[in-house]
């Protein structure tokens, strides 16, 4: 558009905007290029063009994450859900799409895992301060997206599907794994094989003693979610997972319970789950989550009378799970 056609403070058609922007993150001028997608989308969002700022917001997105520029990126990410909340935007398959198309662009690198000397060191310490950046950047972006969903016309909790999402990269990416992290986004997502796909993984390379209780944490957060039927699935596509590996399930006393307790809760036999909290105390002591679990018959439609009750004050990231938003999950 020449200069003459665009009058003092009008806004320029959003794709002559982005493909300005986008030859300046090909040629690295990189901070640059940000300060102006920032700017520029400021000013459509004032202009109330919600869907224009959209536009240049995933577009700097993804062509900042594709030169490798994560905080950049990332902060254009969280920029375009903040646009989707200031626009009122409805969850639904498109948004949702727009929002998994910037996920699918994080990077995704192996740490090195053979070190020789103390070149190596320095690459392996390079590696970890980078995943570190990256799962910070994607962590944000996703929280942001399930705090919109849940307010924007997903269920309560968020999408399912951003849940899946955030799991699969903490797991997958996190430098400092921590399983209870990823279970909790796991539970709250749609895909109990490809969590159960995850804890094989996590079992062939995790510390003696820590796989059964992954297992059990899995299970009880389920149950905190009244989700019996996703917490059954869930051990079934673990079996069948370990069988097809031609591993067994760890046998523990905590696995035996756990199995108890599953079939306890399909019977809605309280006495029984009080029985087996008394004999197997030992083990139950190793997963607080068990001392969080009641009775309370008021849940007819799920076919089990469990419900978790959360105190805030002894259990903080229990508390959090009970809310109805992920946001400081």
């Amino acid at each position: 558009m020449s200069r003459s056609r665009v009058r003092r403070g009008e806004l320029p058609p959003p794709q002559e905007t982005i493909e300005k922007l986008e030859k300046m993150v090909d040629a690295c001028n990189f901070y640059e290029a940000q300060q102006m997608y920032k700017s520029l989308s400021a000013r459509y969002v004032a202009a109330e063009k919600y869907s224009e700022a959209l536009d240049i917001l995933q577009s700097g997105a993804l062509i900042q994450l594709k030169h490798g520029q994560v905080t950049c990126g990332a902060e254009l990410a969280v920029l375009f859900v903040e646009t989707l909340v200031k626009g009122k935007y409805s969850y639904s398959k498109g948004t949702l799409d727009r929002v998994r198309k910037i996920y699918d662009d994080f990077p995704r690198i192996p740490i090195p895992q053979h070190l020789e000397d103390d070149g190596d060191m320095q690459k392996l310490s390079e590696a970890l301060m980078a995943a570190k950046v990256r799962v910070e950047g994607c962590s944000s972006f996703l929280r942001a997206a399930i705090k919109w969903s849940s307010e924007s016309g997903a269920p309560k909790n968020g999408s399912p599907q951003l849940h899946d999402m955030l799991a699969e990269y903490l797991y997958s990416e996190s430098p400092e794994l921590d399983m209870t992290k990823v279970s909790s986004h796991f539970v709250r997502g749609s895909d109990p094989e490809k969590f159960a796909s995850v804890i094989v993984n996590f079992m062939g390379k995790c510390y003696p003693g820590e796989d059964d209780i992954a297992i059990a944490r899995a299970v009880l957060l389920y149950l905190s979610q009244g989700n019996l039927r996703d917490a059954n699935n869930f051990m079934d596509e673990l079996k069948k997972q370990l069988e097809q590996k031609q591993l067994e399930i760890p046998h523990s006393d905590l696995i035996q319970v756990i199995g108890y307790l599953l079939r306890t809760l399909e019977r809605d036999a309280f006495p029984l789950f009080k029985i087996l909290r008394q004999k197997y105390k030992s083990s139950i002591d190793r997963e607080t989550l068990f001392d969080e679990m009641k009775s309370q018959k008021d849940d007819v439609r799920a076919g089990f009378s469990v419900k978790v009750i959360f105190d805030s004050l002894r259990f903080p990231l229990l508390f959090s799970l009970s809310k109805e938003s992920a946001e400081d999950i």
